[in-house]
């Protein structure tokens, strides 16, 4: 088993700066992580919120980070977090490819797509169903497709499809979109972008190949229809990815973690940071504060348990 001072879990913008926090105070880290770092942000086209960039590209800014992260001498590995062991002076972090030491763990494991869960969204799942605008919406160039949200995600695809397809319908659930007013205003003014408001998708609907488009029902006057399209984006909202904690005894009803205002959960020597913690904003920005926050508190922690071993002696 190899030892380290801090395992970070999730290379995301958060747990990226965690490692760097922690590994500029000279601490032995490892960032694991399931995929490629970097996160969410690999699927975001134009990121036009994080100081210091009127815009940049979501990979390239992964990778920038990446590389900050780790010219302190942090490592990253490949691995699916399957539990974490609680020892006191050490946590034990249990892996599909094996199991990892350290004396802090900084949980960044953020969150995954919400499904809607009706007929026909796993069966057409890459075949018209897709959570990605970025990765996907190259197939349906000039086509017309059907975005399902009324969020920042859902309205900031809408504009990115509309530079692709020939027509963007938003179905939304509410009266209201909850973006923000500036992302709003641009999808407005967008001909190519038209609004379906207090309806829910009840079905996704296709052929042996592919989607043919969704059925829909008015939630307030109980219309039923369709709207035909060759592509469907689904975006209502994100769930913890904390299957793996659970047993810590630091999430709330809906398996968001718990923390402080210093990103301590209620095992002393794990910290969370970023989208899998409760709270209210869940962005890049946010991420990369909880995440020099929790390296610098993982330096503390372990300080301190030095000072305590010492005096113990």
């Amino acid at each position: 088993m190899k030892n380290y001072d801090v395992i970070v879990i999730g290379a995301g913008p958060g747990g990226m700066t965690g490692a760097l926090y922690a590994s500029r105070a000279n601490l032995s880290v490892l960032m694991l992580d399931r995929g490629i770092y970097g996160g969410q942000m690999n699927n975001t086209a134009a990121i036009e919120n994080y100081p210091g960039f009127k815009s940049v590209l979501g990979p390239d800014l992964a990778k920038d980070m990446y590389d900050g992260s780790t010219q302190f001498g942090a490592e990253f590995a490949y691995g699916n977090v399957e539990s974490i062991e609680d020892h006191g002076d050490h946590k034990v972090v249990k892996t599909d490819d094996g199991d990892y030491s350290a004396g802090a763990v900084l949980i960044a494991s953020g969150s995954e797509y919400k499904k809607l869960g009706v007929p026909g969204e796993n069966e057409f799942g890459g075949r018209g169903v897709s959570y990605c605008a970025v990765c996907d919406g190259a197939f349906f160039k000039n086509r017309e497709v059907v975005v399902v949200g009324g969020g920042d995600s859902a309205v900031e695809e809408s504009l990115y499809l509309a530079g692709i397809v020939s027509k963007v319908t938003v179905v939304v659930r509410r009266d209201q979109l909850r973006a923000q007013k500036v992302i709003q205003d641009r999808a407005f003014a967008n001909d190519k972008i038209e609004f379906v408001w207090n309806t829910n998708v009840t079905e996704v609907l296709g052929d042996e190949m592919k989607v043919t488009g969704v059925a829909t029902k008015n939630n307030q006057t109980g219309e039923t229809g369709e709207i035909a399209a060759s592509g469907v984006f689904i975006y209502v909202g994100n769930l913890p990815m904390t299957d793996a904690f659970t047993d810590l005894g630091i999430t709330d009803d809906k398996g968001w973690i718990k923390t402080d205002d210093r990103m301590a959960t209620a095992v002393p020597g794990i910290f969370a940071i970023g989208d899998v913690r409760q709270k209210t904003l869940r962005q890049i920005t946010t991420a990369v504060g909880d995440g020099g926050i929790a390296g610098q508190e993982a330096f503390s922690f372990l300080e301190d348990l030095k000072a305590k071993a010492a005096s113990a002696q």
